[in-house]
């Protein structure tokens, strides 16, 4: 990692001016822009960027209704078929249409196999190489020297004697782990393409069901590398249950890094068939039926696992944005199907219109709006944490999934994972964390993982009940309707995802997706409420070792990385008077892998 010379800008307060722009992954281009006292070892202010518009709700107006989901998978080069996904379940309520059952089972088994795919690349090959051996070295060779003396308490599960053998095999392309991480990444991806024709733009996936021709063959395929995820799981979660563990003991205080106020939104994922017709009017009841469980978290208490409340709660702000206000516009929708008044500013009645500016952290400084959950008193800045830890978090908390692998008992999620080849059965339990940190964020990542193949292996057996009974539909049909509006709701790899659209004269009249990185990635509002990413690395304390001078900022980086932005094969860092140096975390080929 490289790293900047000479003497950095220090303004009249004494606080040294840093910025790593971009931090960058697949698309857009984020920033991280801060202001650090290096006497007190905190950071004093941060400001989070993206320098790309994309503008997906303004060209996707006049489309065919039917083509919204091959449209908008392409906003993202990872996580497309999410939005491919979700943008199905929009058209089935505008349509009317609610998939068979075995077409459903096929989607969430696809998706259960996006979330181990995503989540599996990210925390080994991605994240994870910050807290691998080299890294640590280079910021902090006190820890390291600890970790070669600390034994690992499940060394038996997971084959590493001491911490720093973990830190070790997490080393870019030499480490044993990263490279088996690797691997585990193609098999998960043939398990989505198995279900869905391809990845990451699902080829077989469309309103009222799916394309693919459902075998027994076919989910016995998905099952034999389904298998081998179950059995690597068990060696992942408590090699990172001591990792995160060694950390908060090396560095008394490390639970304040990435900390902020406990704000989760969880929008659920993974439908029951048994309950879901895809209509608003009893959208509340089919949300609470999923197997992850919607729900909005503050300070710890669940406040409601309605989807018909979390949608009337959601506002756009713009704040610090680069757009002009659309208030006193005409409203595409003045009521939701029950009756409820919609606010101006919900997605449905959205109005962008780009109002592009020169960069002013005194006034507009990005590109990204300011998603807020309004709860009827606060305009509440919602984080997902990344996905996992806000999607356990709420599971846990409504205690409503029970399905002999998962269960939520209120303030843990318990998972059931069953013999493989050279592993006994193993129970793995979640519990609901002291914080919304850095460390927790990446340990429910881990749990998710867990999660999410304990949920396929339950989605493979409905699945085959289904053909075995000749129950083989798997996609039902339906009429695209003149004048109509539908939302869907899932968990994109990284969190909270909706898309809302409005049907008229048969075209789409307007088309609004949230995706989890304005909610993590929004700036400053109306209110002048940071956004997450600015609230977790403002106030986070400096562990690093080395000097300003020699400084690489890995406290920062940690904390942004924890809630999986589109996070950066390479880093531009720009440390003041005027020098730009470029700082590179992973290897030369890795974008690839990452999408981009």
């Amino acid at each position: 990692m490289a790293t900047a010379t000479g003497k950095p800008a220090v303004d009249a307060d004494g606080l040294m001016e840093m910025s790593w722009d971009p931090i960058t992954r697949i698309v857009g281009s984020l920033g991280i822009h801060t202001k650090i006292d290096f006497a007190a070892k905190r950071v004093a202010e941060c400001y989070s960027t993206s320098s790309i518009f994309r503008g997906y709700s303004v060209f996707m107006k006049g489309k065919d209704p039917r083509d919204a989901h091959f449209i908008t998978s392409r906003i993202c080069g990872i996580c497309g078929d999410n939005h491919a996904t979700c943008s199905v379940y929009a058209q089935n309520m505008a349509y009317g249409v609610a998939p068979p059952h075995l077409g459903e089972w096929i989607i969430n088994l696809g998706e259960a196999a996006e979330y181990m795919f995503d989540h599996n690349i990210f925390q080994e090959n991605l994240v994870g190489v910050d807290y691998c051996e080299r890294m640590v070295r280079e910021t902090n060779p006190g820890v390291l020297e600890l970790a070669e003396r600390t034994e690992a308490p499940h060394a038996a599960d997971h084959g590493y004697r001491t911490i720093a053998d973990i830190m070790r095999s997490l080393n870019p392309l030499e480490g044993e782990f990263y490279r088996e991480a690797l691997q585990v990444s193609r098999y998960t991806r043939e398990m989505f393409c198995l279900m869905e024709g391809r990845h990451v733009h699902p080829s077989t996936l469309y309103p009222g069901g799916v394309g693919t021709v459902a075998t027994i063959q076919l989910f016995t395929d998905y099952l034999t590398r389904l298998t081998r995820y179950v059995e690597f799981m068990k060696r992942v979660v408590p090699l990172h249950d001591d990792l995160f563990d060694f950390f908060y003991e090396a560095l008394p205080g490390y639970e304040e890094v990435g900390r902020r106020r406990v704000l989760l939104g969880c929008w659920g994922a993974l439908n029951d068939p048994a309950y879901c017709d895809f209509t608003y009017a009893n959208m509340a009841d089919w949300g609470r039926r999923m197997f992850v469980t919607p729900g909005v978290v503050v300070d710890g208490k669940l406040v409601t696992n309605s989807l018909v409340d979390i949608n009337l709660g959601i506002r756009i702000l713009l704040g610090s944005s680069y757009y002009e206000d659309w208030a006193g516009m005409e409203k595409f929708v003045e009521r939701d199907p029950l009756g409820n008044e919609l606010d101006e500013r919900h997605p449905w009645n959205q109005h962008t219109i780009p109002a592009p500016q020169k960069r002013d952290f005194d006034d507009k400084y990005s590109w990204v709006m300011s998603p807020r959950w309004f709860d009827g008193t606060d305009h509440l800045a919602l984080d997902t944490g990344g996905g996992p830890i806000a999607r356990l978090w709420s599971t846990a908390l409504s205690g409503l999934v029970d399905i002999g692998y998962i269960k939520a008992t209120g303030h843990s999620v318990q998972i059931n994972l069953p013999r493989t080849m050279t592993k006994p059965e193993t129970a793995l339990e979640w519990m609901i964390p002291q914080w919304s940190n850095a460390i927790e964020r990446n340990r429910a990542r881990t749990y998710f993982q867990a999660y999410a193949a304990a949920a396929a292996l339950h989605f493979a057996e409905q699945a085959m009940e289904e053909v075995r009974a000749g129950r083989t539909q798997t996609w039902e049909q339906f009429d695209v309707p003149d004048e109509s509006i539908g939302c869907g709701f899932t968990e994109a790899v990284r969190g909270v995802l909706s898309h809302h659209m409005v049907i008229r004269d048969g075209k789409i009249a307007n088309y609004h997706p949230y995706p989890p990185t304005p909610w993590n990635g929004s700036v400053r509002d109306t209110y002048g409420t940071p956004g997450p990413y600015e609230d977790a690395v403002q106030n986070t304390p400096i562990f690093e070792e080395n000097p300003p001078e020699n400084f690489k900022g890995i406290d920062i980086m940690r904390a942004v990385r924890s809630f999986d932005p589109c996070l950066p094969c390479g880093v531009h860092m720009y440390v003041g008077g005027g020098r730009t140096v470029e700082e590179t975390h992973m290897p030369t080929g890795l974008s690839g892998l990452a999408g981009g």
